[in-house]
Parts: structure tokens; C-alpha cells; sequence
């Protein structure tokens, strides 16, 4: 059994995602960050950077993860799916992964931050922060036009990146053009265990007036 420590963020999407593609038995713990219990002691004993997701394998000794990559990967391991034994299909994957987790992430995160949240309208960083992820859609939109799914084959890498880009709107940021992307996020938004994760928990756009949540989806 995994306990899944979670929120409805894109980083907590990831994990659900794969914990349904690789149909893992899981308990779902609901943190809400108005309650700031993603900062209690006993969140804080699993993952000491207070943020979500995070899971506990209690099928190995209550080992604990913390990380959305990092979890995607152990998962994958565990299972025996979605992530290649061959030494370069397997760097393909972790390298698209990585891309998410260095690039896609990160600058989505800020352009959530400064286009919804910011308590003032900084045209400069709301700009600067739409671009580059409009240039890392463009990445992705050429990888696609060489492979069906980012590795190749469906893959961890798919899992993390998709519930950044499907949200796509809400930082403002457009896909048109990029019609290899288009494709890519409606074959993988029909998967019914990408589905299903995307509503666990229930999905929903954090309040205009929360920067807390907002920062909470900064985390790679």
C-alpha cells in the first residue's frame, strides 16, 4: 500500500497519475494548504521541504519519497512499467523528465505566479515567464513531431509533464501553432488512468486572492 500525501496542483496530478497508469493500491491524503498542514511536524517528518506530493511505501518499510520526479521514478521501478530497462531508452526518458522538472515546471510555476497571484501587475515578469514557457511548449512541440510521446514510448515523462502543459490557460500562456502538442495532449488526456488522476483530488483553480497555493505549485 502507498500513502499518497497530495493536493489538486499539477506536481500532485503527477503522482496520482502514475499511481493509477501503473495501478497501484494507494490511501489518499488530502493536505490543505489554508490549514498550512503541508508545514505540520508529522508532514514534515516525510518531506522536510513541506511540500506536496509526497508518499510512503508501506509494503518497504515505510520508506518515504518526496519530490514529484523522484516519485514518478520510484514508482516506476517498483512497478516495472513506464520506464525502460534499456540503458538509452531509459536516459531518453529520465532526460525528458528532467526537462519538465528543470524547465516546464518551474517557469510555468512563476508564470502562474506573476499572471494570477502577484498582489501587483509586473507587465516585465508576467512577460519574461510567458515566453519561456511558450519556447519550452516549442521544445516539446518539435520532440513531438519525431515520436508519438516524449520518450518514444508512454512514459513517466509523459506523466509529469502533462498536468503542466493541460493547464496551459491558466498562465496564460497559448499552444496555438504547436499542433504536434495539441495532438500529444489530447491522446494522453484520453487515457482513463490520466483522467482519473487528474480528478484525485478532485481538480479545481485555486482562489484568485491565494498566493500561498500558487507558490505551492512552484515546486518541480
Amino acid at each position: 500500500m502507498i500513502d499518497l500525501y497530495t493536493a489538486a496542483t499539477p506536481n500532485g496530478h503527477k503522482a496520482s497519475i502514475a499511481l493509477e497508469e501503473m495501478a497501484l493500491e494507494y490511501q489518499l491524503h488530502v493536505l490543505s494548504f489554508d490549514k498550512k498542514e503541508q508545514k505540520a511536524p508529522e508532514f514534515l517528518a516525510i518531506n522536510p521541504n513541506g511540500r506536496i506530493p509526497a508518499i510512503v511505501d508501506r509494503d518497504n518499510g515505510d520508506f518515504a519519497v518526496f519530490e514529484s520526479g523522484a516519485i514518478l521514478w520510484y514508482l516506476a521501478e517498483k512497478s516495472g512499467r513506464f520506464l525502460s530497462t534499456d540503458a538509452k531508452q531509459r536516459s531518453v526518458t529520465m532526460q525528458w523528465l528532467m526537462f519538465q522538472m528543470g524547465g516546464i515546471g518551474p517557469m510555468q510555476g512563476q508564470a502562474n505566479v506573476f499572471y494570477r497571484y502577484f498582489p501587483e501587475k509586473i507587465p516585465a515578469a508576467i512577460e519574461r515567464y510567458q515566453n519561456e514557457t511558450r519556447r519550452l511548449y516549442e521544445v516539446l512541440n518539435t520532440r513531438l513531431t519525431q515520436a508519438e510521446y516524449l520518450a518514444g514510448d508512454y512514459s513517466i515523462a509523459d506523466m509529469a509533464t502533462y498536468p503542466w502543459v493541460s493547464a496551459y490557460e491558466w498562465a496564460g500562456v497559448s499552444v496555438a501553432g504547436l499542433e504536434h502538442l495539441q495532438r500529444w495532449l489530447e491522446v494522453v488526456g484520453q487515457r482513463p488512468a490520466v483522467q482519473k488522476g487528474m480528478q484525485t483530488p478532485h481538480s479545481q483553480q485555486p482562489k484568485e486572492d491565494s498566493i500561498g497555493t500558487a507558490q505551492s505549485m512552484l515546486v518541480k
